[in-house]
């Protein structure tokens, strides 16, 4: 065999060496098709709330661990695909994923330099290696091409492109050039100059070092190469590069949004997925509650509290409007502790459910109830209940025992209803951490021995304010409402309400003029645990509940913290700031009736103490007392009264409830302060004037008989807050 024959044999057999090994590759290529499931959008979005008005609350991490927006490429502006093209791959519509010529000019390129200035991947190979990534070794870079071979199978170069535009780095946890345009620029990517463009194309290549907030000028420097690889290219003219190169360029300041942080961080556990999150919150409101806390606190200091919470939900929707579970998220002492969502015991904040239980049973507001020492068999021994005050006030009437929030009725209401009854009705409610058997938590339920959320607790309140209509929270703003649940009678949660909105039932415990009392109708409960450890205030007007928690997340108990001097004073801050953004209206009475009853057990023509009291519309008639004819005139202010303004109300809400009263017959007064009438009002004959310093007159008269007036009152309005009792230091108020 001549040499000529050897050499063909040899050449032949490489060849088809060579052959074999392009065909294996083939086959592969073919028989394993590229998994779509790894190119999904989703991977990349980010989770961005924002509250109910689209303002930006937080950015969660993707999948991926970075914040990205995707978008489609006709999406990102005329110049994104161009300016990639030019600096990453410019061979990009020629290649079938992998470019030889490239990978050869790279190497040359990086021989001469005696370093790597140059890489031979393709912007196909990128994308593989963002989503299916591979070991830095030349076998990986054999998988690679192979991977990137099936990609271009799989993808059209416009979808290969859009995926690397989107998926590409660009520093600081950001991903996509739709999220990089947002945090260097402010501005969505469709918006970019070309100038613009070609400063964030720059950055992928390396983003640590072409970083536009660490490194303006290189960040510059590489945007200059992009634009004039743009320009060798073809994709622009001299005239467009002059001017792209003289744009100035603003990056505007790093400032991470991070808003109502424990919300955001609850809502992350309820969905998950990727994008735009329009919530329920309010921002405006959300920050008016953080102050109140931040206010508030400092003066309770010195009665060893330290934390507090607040969640407000809107009535009608169920809306989480505002949403603070510790003082300062960013506090490393616990202040990632959440006690919006955290289980603690209630207090006497459960015992509405109670007696609303009562009143569904027989008894009503007038029904006298024994305050007296009683005492309960158990399988643990006698249960001897005690009130806040470590006093007993005998017989006392529902309206009273709530109103003031006294221990002993509600455990011998609790006793006559069975605990078991009261835990179904506190279930059906929404309190579902009441998991345990009513045995477990026996009487003491009345008085909040079980542990609770404040949001469950919030919820319970909104029904009361809904007429007895109970549905879930509402979060997303996307989201419907939940459907309505009757769990009580109309009528029953209207009286209820009436008794917690009564300041004058709750005198002999609170005192006049408590933060419980507010310049427009609220009803209010409060709650303190037996350790001390925890403090409660509830309530709502007709379109919002306010719950704060007060305490230590540690347990430490509270020094000298009732309901008034804690929880209470955060509450009613809150809510004027709450009823700036929705309006209270006039709390309804709707299924109930009004009666005039007598307090001594005389005739009823005798009666000289006469009261008028609701009763549910389908209630047996009490004996009615014939009250004592009534006259006109102004019965409140009382002639010679003081006012002060609250410092914690806002002038708008600085108003003085000015009452009258009149004969049968007469239906509408005339209300006239320093000698100004106001318009006629009908019964219950009441107007509401706003507060302004200095001595006042006010008197009243029949509508179209002001030749006829009542006895002028005098008061004086000084500025100086009137106070009231705090309720005494005993658990249980």
């Amino acid at each position: 065999m001549t040499w000529r024959r050897r050499l063909w044999r040899l050449a032949r057999g490489c060849l088809l060496v060579g052959l074999a090994a392009v065909g294996a590759v083939w086959i592969a290529v073919v028989a394993v098709p590229f998994p779509p499931e790894v190119l999904a959008p989703g991977s990349v979005e980010s989770r961005r709330f924002q509250d109910r008005h689209g303002r930006p609350l937080r950015e969660a991490l993707s999948d991926a661990e970075g914040r990205g927006v995707w978008r489609p490429l006709a999406e990102l502006g005329p110049w994104a695909g161009p300016a990639f093209i030019a600096i990453e791959d410019r061979r990009f519509e020629a290649h079938a994923g992998v470019d030889l010529r490239g990978v050869a000019r790279a190497a040359r390129d990086n021989l001469r330099a005696g370093r790597v200035v140059a890489g031979g991947s393709t912007i196909t190979q990128q994308v593989v290696q963002l989503v299916l990534p591979q070991p830095r070794s030349l076998w990986g870079k054999v998988k690679e091409a192979i991977w990137a071979l099936r990609l271009e199978r799989a993808v059209d170069k416009a979808g290969i492109l859009e995926q690397y535009v989107n998926r590409a780095p660009f520093g600081h946890g950001t991903i996509g050039l739709e999220a990089a345009a947002r945090l260097y620029l402010g501005r969505p990517a469709r918006s970019l100059t070309l100038a613009q463009t070609a400063l964030l194309v720059g950055i992928p290549r390396a983003p640590s070092r072409n970083n536009p907030f660490t490194d303006l000028p290189r960040a510059r420097a590489r945007q200059r190469e992009v634009l004039a690889k743009m320009r060798a290219t073809g994709a622009i003219d001299d005239a467009t590069l002059a001017e792209a190169l003289a744009e100035p360029i603003a990056i505007q300041p790093r400032d991470a949004v991070f808003a109502a942080p424990h919300f955001t961080a609850w809502a992350l556990t309820q969905d998950a997925t990727p994008g735009d999150v329009r919530t329920t919150l309010d921002l405006d409101l959300q920050h008016a509650v953080e102050d109140a806390i931040a206010s508030t606190l400092p003066a309770l200091r010195d009665r060893a509290v330290r934390h507090a919470a607040v969640v407000v939900l809107e009535n009608r929707t169920g809306d989480v409007l505002a949403w603070a579970g510790s003082p300062d998220f960013f506090d490393a002492d616990q202040g990632q502790v959440d006690m919006v969502v955290g289980l603690r015991q209630p207090g006497s904040t459960l015992k509405p459910f109670v007696y609303g239980l009562g009143l569904e049973a027989g008894f009503t507001a007038a029904s006298h109830l024994p305050d007296l020492p009683l005492y309960f068999p158990t399988g643990l021994g006698d249960y001897r209940p005690r009130n806040y005050d470590r006093t007993f006030h005998g017989w006392v009437r529902l309206r009273e025992a709530l109103a003031n929030s006294y221990n002993v009725p509600a455990v011998w209401m609790a006793h006559q209803l069975d605990p078991g009854v009261i835990l179904d009705r506190l279930r059906g409610v929404g309190f579902v951490s009441l998991d345990r058997p009513a045995t477990f938590y026996g009487l003491g339920l009345a008085l909040g021995n079980g542990e609770v959320r404040l949001l469950e607790l919030a919820n319970a309140y909104r029904a009361l304010a809904n007429g007895g209509l109970a549905s879930p929270p509402r979060w997303r703003l996307d989201a419907e409402p939940g459907a309505p649940t009757r769990v009580m009678p109309a009528g029953v949660a209207h009286l209820l309400t009436d008794i917690l909105a009564d300041p004058v039932a709750r005198a002999p415990a609170f005192g006049r003029y408590s933060p419980l009392e507010l310049p427009f109708p609220a009803a209010a409960k409060t709650g303190t645990s037996t350790d001390f450890t925890d403090n409660w205030t509830v309530g709502f007007t007709t379109a919002v509940t306010v719950a704060v928690w007060v305490g230590n997340f540690d347990g430490r108990p509270m020094e000298g913290v009732s309901g008034i001097t804690g929880a209470g004073r955060l509450w009613h801050r809150v809510m004027l700031h709450a009823a700036r953004r929705h309006p209270a209206g006039e709390l309804s009475h709707v299924g109930l009736r009004r009666a005039t009853l007598c307090l001594d057990d005389v005739p009823q023509a005798a009666c000289t103490r006469p009261f008028e009291e609701w009763f549910l519309a389908g209630d047996e008639a009490p004996a009615v007392a014939t009250p004592p004819a009534a006259r006109l005139r102004v019965t409140f202010p009382g002639d010679g009264d003081r006012f002060g303004r609250d410092a914690d109300t806002p002038a708008e809400f600085a108003q003085l409830r000015l009452r009258a009263e009149a004969p049968a017959g007469v239906e509408r007064l005339v209300f006239a302060v320093d000698g100004v009438a106001g318009e006629p009002v009908g019964r219950p004959f009441q107007r509401w004037w706003p507060l302004a310093p200095g001595p006042h007159t006010v008197q009243v008269w029949e509508a179209g008989r002001p030749d006829r007036p009542s006895a002028v009152v005098r008061f004086v309005v000084d500025g100086k807050a009137p106070t009231g009792g705090d309720g005494g230091p005993a658990p249980g108020r």
